[in-house]
């Protein structure tokens, strides 16, 4: 599977958990349900996952942690705000550069619809040769 149907399937168990549970609940829950979700759907999910990072000789064994990695390719940050802020991005691309992942995803269950809260970012993935952002949207059947 290709990591483009990767994303297509955590976008729409995304929809479908948002949808089924609405905005509100705690982080920890959407990121419990959509872990999963993805595994009902074939994919392998780590959760919480400890990345260390290194720095001038400092090596730090949890530099942070990624909510989701999906089949070991595709890194999705979870949020439960009432709007994404530009630090998440800067988040989400700094996790990815720092991993060395071609792509990820923002998923905010904040909002009133999860449509503006899926976002993409990309690093130096495909045709991209930077990291940049790119708004995303796009559901396949079944979750």
């Amino acid at each position: 599977m290709g990591i483009e149907d990767i994303a297509r399937v955590a976008v729409d168990c995304g929809f479908r958990i948002h949808k089924g549970l609405g905005p509100g609940l705690l982080e920890s829950v959407y990121e419990a349900v959509l872990e999963q979700s993805l595994v009902r759907r074939g994919l392998t999910v780590e959760r919480q996952r400890a990345i260390p990072i290194s720095f001038d000789g400092i090596a730090v064994d949890e530099g942070f942690r990624a909510d989701l990695l999906v089949e070991g390719r595709l890194l999705i940050e979870l949020k439960s705000v009432e709007r994404i802020a530009p630090v998440h991005m800067k988040q989400l691309i700094t996790y990815l550069r720092l991993m060395d992942l071609p792509l990820g995803l923002l998923m905010n269950f904040g909002g009133a619809t999860l449509r503006e809260g899926v976002k993409r970012a990309v690093n130096g993935y495909g045709d991209h040769r930077s990291s940049r952002a790119v708004s995303s949207a796009g559901a396949v059947q079944g979750c």
